[in-house]
């Protein structure tokens, strides 16, 4: 595994792809709510012509305590993995409603970050996984300054304890190609 600065995760990122050729090239930007995911991915996805940024984000739903692998898995992995372009509703999760439609096409580079974004039950061929790395005090702080105070209570009830059951079972950090810190 490697250690990546935050700074160098975009080029270190560019490079490894631009070994493997052309096609849809899959990297998951993995790590724990608040550790810099989204802004690590967008950083990547700006440093890869042509990318798509799919958070699993646009997959949370407010009936469910994670996000709808089944969904992403149906709209965008299947699709893709057949030659086809994926297509997929962006969710407005504290509206609970759908917002516009996202076309994912065949043959570029799809960033994907979130919470549990390289779960294993994901049939998803990766070509990079990385772990952002931050501390509790950190992300913690984070979480409290830029969510809505509808979405601390999910935190308490759901989402820091399905987090942590991810971690426990799977152990995403040791499958990393690199580690990320945002501290």
């Amino acid at each position: 595994m490697t250690s990546v600065s935050f700074e160098q995760a975009p080029a270190w990122v560019a490079e490894q792809l631009a070994a493997g050729g052309p096609g849809t090239r899959w990297v998951g930007v993995d790590g724990l709510g608040a550790a810099g995911k989204s802004t690590l991915a967008a950083r990547i996805a700006a440093a890869l012509p042509g990318s798509v940024l799919l958070p699993i984000d646009h997959f949370g739903r407010a009936a469910l305590r994670d996000w709808d692998r089944d969904l992403f898995v149906a709209q965008v992995v299947e699709p893709l993995l057949a030659g086809r372009p994926g297509r997929y509703r962006r969710w407005d999760l504290v509206a609970d409603r759908g917002l516009d439609w996202v076309d994912v096409p065949v043959g570029v580079p799809v960033v994907v970050e979130g919470v549990s974004s390289t779960d294993v039950r994901l049939p998803v061929p990766w070509d990079l996984r990385l772990w952002v790395d931050a501390s509790e005090d950190v992300r913690r702080a984070r979480i409290a300054d830029r969510d809505p105070p509808e979405l601390l209570a999910r935190w308490a009830a759901d989402w820091w304890p399905s987090e942590q059951e991810y971690v426990d079972a799977q152990d995403p950090r040791t499958r990393a190609d690199a580690v990320v810190s945002s501290d």
